[in-house]
This record gives structure tokens, C-alpha cells and sequence, in this order.
């Protein structure tokens, strides 16, 4: 690790007191390395990195990373704080604060090396060395570990041969675990948990085969020795890949610290899943390419209110599709033939080529096709995202019953989680082993499809029906404050998190109006498309009027975002909310409150789902809907360069009158 770390790189005092000062402080130690080439850039992106996951560790660890543009070469700086600084480790703040940047084409040698950097935390001896040096050379040369020591490449299968000597004594074969580690950018926690999980391992007699997929690429399990398994642990927070190679096993699924914190628990709590016979629902359809429909959080473990955003969140996502190619499909035959087409007679009967109505017919009628999955899919992936493959049978007959007996989007939210919890009720029973063939394709379909439909059809579908019919007519007789009250509120979930959990509920609440359509839901749908278009745009102003306050690569994100505002893709400001998210967002969510407002109260109406500034011919009262954008758009763009120039003047002050700045001071660098 000789060109990683050197004496400069690291600080035995530490005096910053935040998470963003440390960050700061290390990198302007690899700024004057000449490892970073843009301060302000790489701690974007570290900030990016932190909003993914806390990078903090019990045993008083902090180690913030990334993957950068901005890097030019693999670098580590190490600092010691003694007042401690928080990370988010659930034992407190820490005093070891390792910043490691990575290039974004880092190759698999340094990734190996700062893979095994991961791994030696997890060992006590070299934690209370750190802490006790006093040389920044020698804690420089003790973690690059002048003495060679016997590392496992990332890419290398983690075998131990940990059978227990009682196992050898009794002539039995150990307990045998496969695991899976991973993270987001692949550096640090990977390696941590598969080090972590395999010393428990060891401790517990228990052999222990992990993969890691890190950003070095991974080398697959052999075959044979996911077979010879007892049970599964992933410990990940993102997708695992080929994910259908574990089925027909017990599987622990738990988020990446999990792995590193707890392991002994996971361990054990795999070895009563296997006492059980619990096998988890992974399907061979599971080819994990990581599709990102789940957040690989581990939600088994997680709060029941994360669980259930997880889960509604996997039926939104699925159901988007759906809704922009029927929606979109719909906007246009009525820019066509007008509203009066939705009426049409059929096409299949009655299509003539040379009519623009038989066209606007034949769109309208496909996008109607396309509408009446709404609910059904959505229904059906929320209990996918429940209980796998199995539950998707159960989801998508409840959803379509939800639409039977008039329950409609909130009957298809209630299908999806009565089938995804009947499902992992079923799978909780125990079963003889010459049943687990069958039970994933036969038996929990069937019984569950039937318990379903029961409770759809007697005894929550009615009472849901009545709900849903009093929300439409509230939403019908919206007007004047509490209209605007509803858009301001839409608003602010919109631009909240920017693609997000609020966001997707916010834009589900507004689809599910347009699969039976009033005119207080078309009013719901213009304001939420509204609000959400004004992140990207009020950054993109931003960047173009005062250029100053930002950095060369946000002002390139501003001119990327003119576009990704005009066409309704609020996540084109999540690069600004990531580097200074307490002056962005609440900038953003004013705007969008009051473009949300504004647009509630013109009356301003939307029948198609997406489609940004490209769909304005279809909206009711277009000039006034423009109007609120641009209003929200103002107002949000002039709040971010008002805070953002506060945050300037302070330490450009100090600068004139020879202090050094805050900890929070923006630096400049010259090359």
C-alpha cells in the first residue's frame, strides 16, 4: 500500500467535530498529495456515498469512501479524532476515520489491497495500534503493513476449513454456511462482513464459504459447494447476482453491517432456520442482475415501517411502466380524436386505415388495455417484494378482484400485502422434504389464491370499495384552500427525497387516480407532475445565474438538468442534494410546495402520467400550469443561491482577515 497512504495523509489530531468536516479535512490532505483534483467534486460524491448508507462501524470505526472521477490515483487518509465524530455506528462515534477514494476505473490490485485494509479492522490488535501510535510515518507503515501478511483477494472464493475438532471427534460433518457479502461501491463493507462472518465461523465450529461481490468483479461459489450447504446467509445492501443459484435453501437475508456487526447472530439464526426446514422463495427467475427492484437492505431485520415502504415501493415500481405506455398512449389519442374518442366502438370491429379517428381509437384502446393492469400488477409485485415468486400468483388475482368489486387502487394496495403475508405464512409451516419441489409452484399458490380471493370478494373488498369511492368524491369536491392545501402537500413529498420513497408515494397516490379518472384526480396528477419537474429546472437556473457558487461539475450536471427537468425526471437534482442537502432540499421542496399550490388552484388538469413540458398541448388551463412551474422554479432557485451565498460570504470574511475558515468552508485549489 506504499503509493495509498504516507506520512501526509495522515492526521493524529483530528479536529473536526462532523462527519462532512472530517471528510473535508482528509481530502484537502489528498488534494495537496495531488490524488484529488477537485475538492469539491470528490466530497460530492463521498457525500453521495454517506446518504447511501452510514459508513460507520461499532468499535469506534469510521470509514467514508467512494468511487470518483475526481481521483486520479488510489488514495487513504487516516485520522484520529479524540473527541470522537459520528458516522452512525449504533455504539457511538468514532475515533479511527479512514477516507478512501478510489478512481472510478480503480483497478482489481488496489482494490485488492484496500479490500485487505478492510478486512485487518476487523482485527482488535490492529484497531489498538492505531490508537496508540504517535508517528504519523510509523501509523502510515503500520497500515500498509510492511511485514506481508496473507490476504484473500477479493475475487477469490472465501473457503476456511473450520471444521470443529468435536465435529472431527464424533466423525460428523460440520455445519456448512454459504454467504454472500456486498455493498455499493464495493470497497470497504464487503470485506469487512465475509472477514467478519468467517472469524465467527471459526469461533463457532462452523464452516463458513463466502462470496464477495465487490467492485473487483467476483468469482462465483463452485456448484458443489452451495449443494453441500446447510443454509444461506446474505449479508448485502445491494442486489445479489444470480440469486436462483441458492434456492431450496434456508437463507438469513440482512443488510452488509449485519454481516460485519453481528455475525454469530446470523449464524445461529441460520442454523434454526435449517432445524426447521424453512427454505427460502428464491426462483430461478431470480438471474440477479441487479434489478434494483428491492433496496437489499436486509428488510427481514429492518423496522416494520421500512419493510412496508420496501414492499409498496416493488409494486410502484413495476407498475410505472404500465402506467407511462397507457398513459402516454391514452394523452395521445385525445390530442387526436379529442376525449369524446374514450368512447369509440371497438377497433377490432371497427377500423378504417384512412381515418385519423380509427387511429386515435386504436390508441386509446391499447392504452386502455395497458391501464387495466394497474392494479392487478401492482397488487401482484407487492407481494413479490413480500414473500418472491411464489406470491406473485395470489397478488394478481387479488389485485384483479380488487377491480371487480370496485376496490380499486386501494383494494390493490390491500391485495398485495393480504397475499404477501398469507404466502409467508405458508411458508412458515414445515413440510416433509418430498413437498418442497412442489410448494413454490403448486401449494402456495393454490391454497394462497384461494384464502385471497375469500377476503376479497366477503370480507375486506366491499368495506374498501366504500373508501375509495369517498376518497374520489373528496377529490372531486376539492376546491379553493383545501385544494391548495392537498397541492402544496404533494408538492413537498414530490421534492423531498427526489425519486424516492415520498416522491413514489406521492406519484402512486396520483396514477391511481387516472385508472378511473375525475376531475379531481386529473387536477391531483397536473400538480404532482408540476412540483416534480421544478428540482432539476430551479438547479439547472441555479447553475446559470450564478455560476460562482458552484463547482465545474455541478454546473455541467445544471446544464443536464434543463433537460431532465423539461421532461418530469426529478432525480436530476439528486447530485445537488447529495453535496449540500441542507440548503437544496428545503430550497426545492419550497418551490415545489408552491408550484403545487399554484397549480391546484388555476384548476389545471393532467390525463397523462409523464411526459414533462412534451405533454402540455393535453393539459386543462396549460398557460397557468406553465405559470406555477416557473413561479416554483423561481422561488427554489432564488432560496439555494441565497443560502448557498450565505455559506460563501463566511468564510471568504474570514479569509480576508487571516483565519483559516470553518471546517464546513468551501476551498479552492489551484492546479
Amino acid at each position: 500500500m506504499s503509493e495509498l497512504i504516507t506520512a501526509e495523509l495522515v492526521d493524529l489530531d483530528l479536529s473536526a467535530t462532523t462527519k462532512d468536516a472530517a471528510a473535508r479535512s482528509l481530502a484537502e490532505r489528498m488534494v495537496a498529495a495531488h490524488r484529488v483534483t477537485d475538492l469539491d467534486g470528490f466530497l460530492a460524491d463521498v457525500a453521495a456515498r454517506e446518504a447511501q448508507m452510514p459508513t460507520g462501524l461499532d468499535g469506534g470505526i469510521g470509514i467514508p469512501h467512494c468511487r470518483s472521477e475526481h481521483v486520479n490515483a488510489p488514495t487513504l487518509a487516516f485520522g484520529r479524532s479524540a473527541a470522537g465524530i459520528d458516522f452512525g455506528a449504533a455504539d457511538g462515534p468514532a475515533d479511527l476515520i479512514f477516507l478512501i477514494a478510489a478512481p472510478a476505473g480503480a483497478d482489481d490490485d488496489h482494490l485488492t489491497i484496500l479490500s485487505g485494509l478492510a478486512r485487518r479492522l476487523m482485527d482488535p490488535e490492529f484497531t489498538a495500534a492505531l490508537r496508540a501510535g504517535t508517528d504519523p510515518a510509523a501509523v502510515a507503515a503500520l497500515i500498509r503493513g510492511e511485514e506481508p501478511a496473507e490476504e484473500h483477494a477479493p475475487e477469490e472464493e472465501w473457503a476456511e476449513d473450520t471444521e470443529s475438532e468435536t465435529a472431527e471427534a464424533a466423525g460428523s460433518a460440520p455445519f456448512r454456511i454459504v454467504a454472500v457479502t456486498s455493498c455499493p461501491t464495493g470497497i470497504a463493507h464487503t470485506y469487512m462482513a465475509a472477514e467478519s462472518l468467517a472469524a465467527a465461523g471459526r469461533a463457532e465450529g462452523v464452516e463458513v464459504t463466502v462470496e464477495t461481490q465487490g467492485s473487483a468483479g467476483f468469482k462465483k461459489l463452485d456448484a458443489d459447494v452451495i449443494a453441500a450447504a446447510d443454509a444461506v446467509i446474505w449479508a448485502h445492501d445491494v442486489e445479489v447476482r444470480e440469486k436462483a443459484r441458492f434456492r431450496g435453501k434456508p437463507l438469513v437475508d440482512v443488510g452488509v453491517k449485519a454481516g460485519i456487526n453481528r455475525p454469530a447472530e446470523l449464524i445461529a439464526e441460520a442454523r434454526r432456520k435449517a432445524e426447521r426446514g424453512e427454505i427460502a422463495a428464491v426462483s430461478e427467475a431470480d438471474d440477479a442482475t441487479g434489478s434494483g427492484d428491492g433496496d437489499g437492505s436486509g428488510a427481514d431485520h429492518a423496522h416494520f415501517g421500512v419493510r412496508l415502504r420496501t414492499y409498496l415501493m416493488s409494486g410502484v415500481s413495476y407498475m410505472v411502466p404500465f402506467v407511462a405506455a397507457g398513459g402516454l398512449l391514452i394523452a395521445l389519442s385525445f390530442a387526436i380524436g379529442g376525449y369524446e374518442i374514450a368512447s369509440a366502438k371497438s377497433v377490432a370491429d371497427h377500423f378504417v386505415w384512412g381515418e385519423a379517428d380509427s387511429w386515435a381509437a386504436l390508441l386509446n384502446q391499447i392504452g386502455s388495455a395497458a391501464f387495466a393492469f394497474l392494479v392487478p400488477v401492482l397488487a401482484g409485485y407487492i407481494a413479490y417484494g413480500m414473500a418472491d415468486r411464489p406470491a406473485l400468483v395470489p397478488g394478481f388475482v387479488g389485485g384483479s378482484i380488487a377491480l371487480t368489486v370496485n376496490a380499486g387502487f386501494l383494494g390493490g394496495l390491500v391485495a398485495g400485502l393480504l397475499a404477501g403475508a398469507v404466502v409467508m405464512a405458508i411458508q412458515r409451516v414445515p413440510v416433509h422434504a418430498t413437498l418442497r419441489g412442489i410448494m413454490p409452484v403448486l401449494v402456495i399458490p393454490l391454497i394462497a389464491s384461494a384464502v385471497v380471493g375469500f377476503l376479497m370478494f366477503i370480507v375486506v373488498g366491499k368495506p374498501i370499495a366504500s373508501l375509495q369511492n369517498a376518497l374520489t368524491d373528496w377529490l372531486n369536491g376539492l376546491s379553493g384552500s383545501n385544494a391548495v392545501i392537498l397541492g402544496v402537500v404533494l408538492g413537498l413529498m414530490m421534492c423531498f427525497d427526489m425519486g424516492g420513497p415520498l416522491n413514489k408515494v406521492a406519484y402512486a397516490f396520483a396514477v391511481g387516480g387516472l385508472a378511473d379518472p375525475t376531475d379531481g384526480s386529473l387536477k391531483v396528477m397536473a400538480a404532482v407532475m408540476a412540483a416534480g419537474m421544478v428540482p432539476p429546472l430551479a438547479m439547472a437556473l441555479a447553475t446559470t445565474v450564478r455560476k460562482k457558487l458552484f463547482t465545474k461539475t455541478e454546473r455541467e450536471n445544471g446544464r443536464a438538468a434543463w433537460v431532465l427537468g423539461a421532461s418530469f425526471i426529478t432525480e436530476g437534482a439528486i447530485p445537488f442534494a447529495a453535496a449540500d442537502p441542507l440548503r437544496v432540499i428545503p430550497s426545492v421542496m419550497a418551490g415545489g410546495a408552491v408550484t403545487g399550490a399554484l397549480s391546484m388552484a388555476f384548476g389545471a388538469t393532467l390525463r397523462a402520467p409523464h411526459g414533462g413540458v412534451f405533454v402540455v398541448p393535453l393539459i386543462g388551463e396549460p398557460f397557468l400550469y406553465l405559470l406555477a412551474i416557473a413561479a416554483g422554479t423561481l422561488v427554489a432557485t432564488a432560496l439555494v443561491v441565497l443560502l448557498k451565498g450565505a455559506r460563501r460570504a463566511a468564510p471568504d470574511a474570514a479569509g480576508e482577515a487571516g483565519a483559516t475558515g470553518s471546517d464546513d468552508s468551501r476551498v479552492t485549489v489551484a492546479a
